[in-house]
């Protein structure tokens, strides 16, 4: 990246906390300098987790880009670690690490203007409330998660083969998790289903990721008429706006690359 934001180069790898044994990580970094040159370097995100290289302390909620610089940690020469957002209190307890980074870009960048509400789908979905320049709170969702264990580790997984698209299906799931009071139930019902052929095996998948997903969006309070800014792209980003639609929220996308590389760089200018 130019000292004027403008990134020059970039690489995605499969080099994340889970696949860099903890000894390892100085010499990742070694790497990247060894390839983009002796510059320094901004990480954000798992990296400043107890599975990273170093722990760094979360900034409490309400936080700005400003607070996040000011208690990043040098841990090599050079190498900043940003912090993560926690939450306490009664929205809490909850903790991200780089979703802010991404979130707080956008509105840096003039991507968003004002108090605004951020969705982030993904593993962990997240929920994020800004005040304009601070993330005020947030909430974390475990759909992504639940619907992976439910296609590996439950008596649903011979039914969830099946690619997960928008559809009847689907559109009824989201219904069903939207209003759902008993989620254990009703997961277990569409089992049910299609032991009674009332519905076709391979539509499973799309039915319960829209149950599990209804339920997450449908547990937002006041979404309807509500604008919805969706730092996600590819297909899962594509069902969640479909959910967002259906609660009377109106989505409008933003490219997170551009918004993480605008956070990252005002974080790296008050550093220096």
């Amino acid at each position: 990246m130019q000292a004027d934001g403008l990134i020059v180069s970039d690489r995605v790898d499969d080099r994340g906390v889970m696949a860099v044994a903890p000894d390892r990580f100085v010499d990742e970094f070694e790497t990247l300098r060894a390839r983009c040159g002796d510059l320094p370097i901004v990480a954000a995100g798992m990296i400043g987790s107890n599975r990273g290289l170093r722990e760094t302390p979360y900034c409490a909620a309400p936080a700005s880009l400003g607070d996040l610089a000011a208690a990043a940690v040098e841990v090599l020469d050079r190498v900043h670690l940003v912090p993560g957002i926690s939450l306490s209190g009664a929205g809490g307890p909850d903790v991200m690490r780089g979703e802010e980074v991404q979130v707080l870009g956008a509105q840096n960048a003039g991507l968003v203007d004002g108090a605004a509400l951020f969705c982030q789908p993904g593993t962990h979905n997240k929920w994020i409330e800004t005040d304009g320049q601070r993330i005020v709170s947030f909430a974390t969702a475990m759909t992504g998660e639940l619907f992976a264990l439910l296609k590996s580790h439950s008596i649903l997984s011979a039914m969830l083969t099946a690619e997960v698209c928008d559809g009847p299906a689907f559109r009824e799931g989201l219904a069903r998790g939207a209003d759902e009071r008993d989620l254990p139930t009703s997961l277990f019902q569409a089992r049910a289903a299609v032991l009674l052929g009332e519905r076709p095996a391979e539509e499973t998948a799309s039915y319960v990721s829209g149950i599990l997903i209804g339920a997450d969006v449908g547990s937002r309070e006041r979404l309807s008429q509500r604008e919805v800014f969706l730092l996600s792209a590819g297909s899962l980003a594509d069902l969640y706006a479909v959910a967002i639609g259906q609660a009377g929220g109106t989505v409008r996308p933003l490219d997170a690359k551009t918004a993480f590389a605008a956070g990252i760089h005002a974080i790296r200018t008050q550093l220096s």
